[in-house]
């Protein structure tokens, strides 16, 4: 595939309290705000949220799996997370080449997130090592 600056791919995921407590378990990020709804409820989100990292892990699978596709290696990954995601929201993330130097196959992604409200939760830009082929 020949690469254009301004392609995009995007991924949609809804996150589940199981979601939650799997990445919880995996990450070792057992924060209250994540898995207590007593606690949360006290917070200024007012509810659980969940964590930022899973948020931006759609984006990986994007890079990983999508666009550009298997053996995309990461090289670097800038987030600012804009507002928070709650269970149940329905986010949609994508990937727009912005950069591409194709000597080295070194690709630059704006990366974002927005909620089913069309909220941006996330942005970002990647760096990647695009596979040869």
């Amino acid at each position: 595939m020949k690469l254009e600056i301004g392609m995009k791919a995007t991924r949609i995921k809804v996150f589940s309290d199981e979601d939650i407590r799997k990445f919880a378990e995996v990450s070792g990020d057992t924060n209250a705000i994540h898995l207590d709804d007593e606690y949360a409820a006290k917070s200024r989100f007012g509810k659980r949220i969940v964590h930022g990292m899973l948020t931006a892990s759609v984006v990986s699978a994007i890079l990983g799996i999508d666009f550009p596709g298997l053996g995309t290696v990461y090289l670097s990954q800038s987030l600012q997370f804009k507002a928070p995601v709650f269970i149940g929201d329905q986010i949609t993330a994508q990937v727009e080449l912005i950069k591409y130097r194709e000597e080295r196959r070194i690709a630059t992604f704006r990366t974002t997130c927005t909620n089913q409200d069309g909220v941006l939760v996330l942005d970002g830009e990647a760096v990647v090592l695009v596979p040869e082929g």
